[in-house]
């Protein structure tokens, strides 16, 4: 169970709502067409891993003229690491959206862990990735995609990657698509997800078995075939990117539109959001990741 005081997760849940609040509140929509919102939301980004006791590596690229940028936050004890795990996160938004849930919900959890893990010896990435959301997504241009690349051309390797997508948002009623209608998931919309592919299997189970274990959030869990393809809303993230190099995955997500009917509008807003929730994902990551094997 879980040993943070009751001080420690009120302070956990102010640091969370602190990230969205600016990322969904002051910066708003993080397009390329919103003058420099997904600039200010980068150097927001970059500032806080750089705080946690992380370095930075800024990875550009251009996309239709416009330079755009993977963060890559490296721990000390991790710097010469060839084969690491990844926690991960999209920080761009559709338009038209603050994107409380999607995407800053995951944004914050994801830097609440590199502040949490800053000092683990356990080989870790922290990669806020740009242009999750169409007209990117799917492409080459996908920051994911283009992650996933400069990877293999580096010669290096993802032990597993953990993908945050949509981790805020709790609801009385948890609706599923009718092939998962008859699995026994819970009718409450209180529990966080983790979908793996085939592939990732072992590292799923593994994942799901140290945030069950932490006791601060209940934890379902699925696996799809055919990297996803048979189920295919549940590629709908950057973790599919992972998937499509064959390199163990998870998305963790609250179910996203399934879930939350604010997905995508302007009514997707920091007061919408969870963030005792929030607080008990970010532990039971914390507890998952640190019993993970070393590479």
């Amino acid at each position: 169970m879980s040993g943070e005081s009751t001080r420690e997760r009120a302070r956990t849940e102010e640091r969370l709502r602190r990230h969205v609040e600016v990322l969904a509140g002051e910066i708003g929509p993080r397009v390329l067409g919103a003058g420099d919102a997904l600039s200010r939301a980068e150097a927001y980004l970059r500032d806080e891993l750089e705080a946690a006791g992380l370095r930075v590596e800024r990875r550009a690229y251009r996309f239709f003229g416009r330079e755009v940028a993977n963060l890559v936050g490296v721990p000390p004890a991790s710097r010469e690491a060839r084969r690491w795990y990844l926690v991960g996160a999209h920080y761009d938004t559709v338009a038209d959206t603050p994107g409380a849930d999607d995407n800053a919900s995951a944004v914050a959890v994801m830097l609440e862990l590199a502040r949490r893990l800053a000092r683990a010896s356990l080989p870790l990435r922290f990669v806020a990735f740009t242009l999750e959301e169409p007209p990117a997504f799917a492409t080459p241009w996908q920051g994911s995609r283009r992650f996933c690349r400069d990877t293999r051309r580096r010669g290096e390797e993802v032990l597993g990657a953990i993908v945050l997508e949509m981790v805020g948002f709790t609801a009385a009623h948890q609706p599923y698509p009718a092939v998962l209608a008859r699995r026994g998931y819970p009718e409450t919309g209180d529990f966080i997800g983790v979908i793996g592919d085939r592939r990732s299997r072992a590292f799923t189970q593994r994942l799901v078995a140290g945030m069950k274990a932490a006791g601060t959030v209940p934890v379902e869990s699925l696996i799809v075939g055919l990297r996803g393809w048979l189920l295919p809303i549940s590629r709908l993230s950057d973790h599919a990117s992972f998937w499509d190099r064959g390199w163990p995955a998870v998305m963790v997500t609250d179910t996203a539109f399934l879930r939350n009917p604010n997905y995508h509008r302007p009514s997707d807003t920091p007061e919408t959001l969870d963030y005792r929730f929030m607080a008990g994902v970010a532990e039971a990551l914390e507890v998952a990741i640190r019993g993970l094997p070393a590479a």
